[in-house]
């Protein structure tokens, strides 16, 4: 099915808004001006992956139009100019994805994010725990409006099991009340093993006591819901805690990533060798890490300006990211890249860097009406069994300077046969 967002308004400059809003996120968009031309829409059309539906419109004032586009499964968001007891309670009976008053420009940004969770929501697991399977079928439920990809289980054991097994899981939904393991307990071993910036967990219960909320939050619970809860209350909390651990992600990936070319920056690039080096040392491969360098970089900043010079790097890296595996692959500052090359055998590896270097050689672009190319100079190291990640970086490094003292253009391979290892 196509990303077909389905929007049901008479107002057109309010559904202008909404349609610019769907087509930004990638939807293709269809407006439907009336309950009436609605209705003869969904005669042949079936196939819309969500739709924004007014609650009042000239010729259906009592919200038919949501009936009606929900009678054909299709999620629904509802858009609402007037706000009463009584609507307020038929919109939370339905079972709509969310609704949102036409107040002010807040609720088109609300709107945005709503829709927007709708494409990505799945790529976030969400594991619902409680004994109780009406409760989790309810909270389940819930969920699936949102696209979220769902795991329940009946118990913390299970659900530890569960987080083990699906690491797409980033949010834990928990009674407290559970036979063996309870909700806080489960709190506490999952802190164990995922800090906060990692996952997120919402705990509820049905007993009334007035700590039961501090108990959570100060077990290492991100939030508290207190039963029965309010399906829209349910909403906010969810969404609100998922966006805080997706603004901590991209907070983080940008601390990781070299802004131009999209690679793990020099930091992030030794963290990961660091905390995998151990592993890279047994598991039965060959690794050589490598510097690359962009030959007489500061003449093409000269020649074709700064743009000239962004253009080979991001060039440059698209060919590593085609070449060698992440997260082993980085700019590390200026025209230096750093990469770990692993195969069988070394000669595998340093086949790998001459494809590399000729890759490099072949790519050719036009810029400012001129055509550029550009080499690479490589020094490397090869990683052995009493190497360490300051010695690999020092002797492959120490490759590198060898390479560019010879002129550049070309590879420099450190051997660790001549220091007798």
């Amino acid at each position: 099915m196509m990303n077909n967002l389905l929007v049901v308004e008479d107002n057109k400059a309010i559904a202008s808004v909404i349609e610019h809003i769907g087509g930004s996120l990638g939807y293709r968009v269809t407006i439907a001006y009336s309950f009436a031309e609605l209705k003869s829409l969904l005669v042949s059309h079936h196939d819309f992956f969500a739709a924004t539906v007014d609650y009042s419109l000239p010729d259906a004032v009592d919200g038919q139009a949501i009936f009606h586009v929900l009678e054909h499964n299709i999620p629904c968001i509802v858009m609402t100019g007037k706000m009463n007891n009584a609507i307020h309670q038929k919109l939370l009976s339905l079972p709509i994805v969310d609704y949102l008053t036409k107040e002010n420009s807040q609720a088109y940004h609300y709107l945005l994010r709503v829709l927007h969770g709708q494409l990505t929501n799945h790529e976030i697991g969400v594991l619902v725990v409680d004994d109780s399977l009406s409760v989790r079928s309810y909270v389940c439920n819930l969920l699936s409006r949102r696209n979220f990809t769902l795991y329940d289980v009946p118990d913390g054991t299970k659900a530890l099991n569960a987080l083990a097994m699906h690491p797409e899981i980033k949010l834990i939904i928990t009674d407290q009340e559970m036979p063996g393991m309870n909700g806080i307990e489960l709190v506490q071993a999952v802190r164990k093993q995922f800090v906060d910036r990692e996952l997120v967990i919402v705990g509820y219960s049905g007993i009334d006591k007035p700590y039961q909320s501090a108990r959570f939050i100060k077990s290492g619970a991100d939030d508290y819901l207190q039963k029965p809860f309010c399906p829209e209350e349910f909403y906010c909390r969810v969404f609100k805690n998922i966006e805080k651990l997706q603004y901590i992600e991209e907070i983080k990936m940008a601390a990781d990533m070299d802004y131009l070319t999209s690679l793990s920056n020099r930091r992030h690039f030794i963290e990961q060798l660091t905390e995998h080096f151990d592993e890279l040392l047994v598991n039965n491969l060959e690794h050589l890490l490598i510097f690359i360098h962009v030959d007489d970089f500061k003449g093409i900043n000269e020649t074709f300006g700064h743009s000239g010079g962004d253009k080979v790097l991001v060039e440059l890296a698209e060919l590593l990211k085609k070449s060698i595996e992440p997260p082993y692959r980085a700019r590390f500052g200026g025209a230096e890249f750093c990469c770990l090359i692993s195969g069988s055998s070394l000669v595998k590896n340093r086949e790998m860097v001459d494809k590399l270097t000729q890759a490099a050689s072949a790519l050719s672009f036009t810029l400012k009406e001129r055509d550029m190319c550009f080499k690479i100079t490589v020094g490397g190291a090869q990683m052995y069994e009493k190497s360490t990640v300051k010695t690999l970086l020092s002797q492959a490094d120490a490759a590198f300077q060898k390479a560019l003292s010879q002129g550049g253009n070309c590879t420099v391979i450190h051997d660790v046969q001549e220091e007798g290892r």
